[in-house]
Parts: C-alpha cells; structure tokens; sequence
C-alpha cells in the first residue's frame, strides 16, 4: 500500500507475550503488567551481558508457556538487542532449534522484529515465530558512554536504558491480538551529534513513518485508540507533537511514547527511558495487555531507534534515526 506499507492478507495473531524486567523498572507505574521482575541486575549470572542473555531466554520461555507449545514449534525467531554483533541475543537462543534471525535496529528492534515476524507468516513460510528484543542499562552503558564506576553527570536530555527483556510469539491461526499492517521505516538523518540527546535525533524518523503510514493506508490518526513511539522521551515526544500541530493535526490526546511510560518523574531518569527493552516490554506487557483487555481496539506501534555506534561517534558522524511502525488490532 503506497510507499512503505504492507497489508497482511492473513493477520498472524499474538499468542504469547512476555516481558522480563529489572528492579528500577519493576518499581514504576507498569510494575502490575510484567512478567517477571527481578531485583537482581545480575540475574543470577556473572556478568551484565550474561544477565541480558538470562532476561532474552526468560522472556521467550515465559512466552512459549503461555502460547502452550514446546520450543520445537517455533519455525524462525527474530531476535536483537544492543550489545556488539548482537550477542546477548545469539547466545540466549544458542540452544534452541528453531531458525534464527539476527537483528539490529537499536531502539527500533521490537518493530522490526514484530515486523519480519509477521511478514514471515503472511508469506506462507512459517506457522509460528518469535520476536524477542532486549536490553540492559550496566551493559549498554559500558558500551555506549562510560562504565558505572566513571559516575559521569547526566544532562537533561539524557534517557535512562531499560533493563527488560520482551517476546511475542505469532501463529497463522488464532483470536488475536493481530498484525495488521506494517510501515517499514527508512533512515532520517537530522544531523544530530549528541549522543545524550537520542529523542530529538529520533524524532524526524518517527514523524516522517506516521505520516506515511496515514498517506499509505489512508487512515486517519484517530481511527487508533492509542498511537506509542518508543523511546523518544520527552523531548522526541514534544517534537513528534509539534510536527504535527504544523501540519493542523493535534495528537495529544492519542499520542504516548514508551519512554515517558515505564518510568515515573520520581525515578530521576531525566528525559525518560530508551533501549529496545523499553519498548519491548511496554509492548508486551502493557500495550497487549490493553487490547486484550477491551481497553483499545486498534493501536499503532511505532518504536524508533538511534542508529548509533561508539565508532560512529568517535568519528564524528551524526545520529540516524529509524522508526517501523505496526498495526495491532483486536
């Protein structure tokens, strides 16, 4: 459908979901949705990249028992996180034998994992198949800015990573929740340099995928109960609100972001949460929850992410920015 959308002929439905998180995000206004919280950042292993490893194969085992099928059942899993060459999430499924995707799109992961998942079995290629991202606030912070031990200071535009893992498994048969439609972002590059200032770098991406998600598929943006990016925080969500007041549309009323979600103003997380476990476990938790529940009929799911590496910084290279964004109806 237009540019970048695609509808599917036969929506796969959700038939498990879970989202595994840590103590700072099992102490906000979510804590009732999730899963599992864990008080322990280590998770019970040796080293934060281990813990995230943990989190991935919780997340995904939580899930496959609440669809009630064995791990064999599942044909391909689509699988990212933030560390180097994506190994938190080849090293949680190293066990398993289904096929495995690798996939990276920083904070943008859980859409597009939730994306080629879906398209995989509207396709015709699988019955069954997984998405499942994480991340983890000690491990990206080693890799990304400084260790935990440097104590560095946090300017405001600064975004908290969520320690959080979420897995959704989707079948070619099933009462939903379904995917319904997908808009496949491409890059925005709004030259932004500042790696502590994700959420405006992010934010041209997430408006320019809403906006031709509505000219692809002819919706308007109040056809949806609930419209969510992820992780722009505060500042990316006050940009996407002001794109489209310039355009005459006032999306307050729908609009929320993943970021300024899972944590409360009282956490002290400046601009709010980022890492593809946010909106990873926002979707899983309470965003499936909600439509499940009656509370929304039709959502759009946008996460967005910060197509950033640390050599990329080191060189001097602005932040890209991606945003895919999924139609999930009831």
């Amino acid at each position: 459908m237009g540019k970048q959308t695609v509808f599917l002929n036969t929506p796969p439905s959700v038939i498990g979901r879970a989202s595994v998180v840590g103590k700072k995000e099992g102490e906000g206004p979510l804590c009732v949705d999730f899963d599992y919280i864990n008080e322990d950042s280590y998770f019970g292993m040796e080293t934060w990249e281990k813990a995230e490893v943990a989190m991935q194969k919780q997340a995904f085992s939580l899930a496959l028992n609440k669809a009630g099928i064995p791990p064999s059942k599942v044909e391909y899993v689509f699988a990212g996180d933030l560390l180097n060459q994506c190994i938190g999430s080849s090293f949680s499924m190293r066990d398993s034998t289904s096929g495995f995707f690798g996939l990276y799109g920083a904070c943008s992961t859980m859409a597009e994992s939730l994306s080629l998942a879906a398209m995989a079995i509207d396709g015709g290629f699988a019955d069954i198949t997984a998405a499942v991202t994480s991340s983890h606030f000690c491990s990206a912070e080693r890799q990304f800015r400084f260790p935990l031990e440097y104590g560095g200071q946090r300017p405001p535009t600064a975004q908290w990573t969520v320690t959080g893992a979420g897995a959704v498994i989707l079948c070619s048969g099933g009462a939903g929740p379904h995917i319904t439609h997908i808009t496949t972002g491409k890059i925005v590059d709004a030259g932004i340099k500042d790696s502590n200032n994700m959420g405006a770098a992010m934010a041209p991406a997430a408006y320019d995928t809403l906006k031709t998600h509505f000219e692809d598929t002819g919706f308007s943006p109040f056809d949806y109960d609930l419209i969510v990016t992820g992780d722009l925080g505060s500042v990316g969500h006050a940009v996407v609100l002001d794109f489209f007041r310039d355009d005459g549309i006032d999306l307050s009323a729908i609009y929320q972001d993943c970021g300024l979600m899972i944590f409360s103003q009282e956490q002290d997380v400046q601009a709010g949460a980022s890492g593809c476990g946010c909106s990873a476990v926002v979707l899983t938790s309470h965003i499936l929850k909600g439509i499940e529940s009656g509370r929304w009929k039709k959502v759009l799911f946008a996460a967005t992410g910060a197509l950033m590496s640390p050599t990329s910084v080191q060189q001097g290279e602005s932040i890209l920015g991606i945003c895919h964004a999924v139609s999930i109806s009831s």
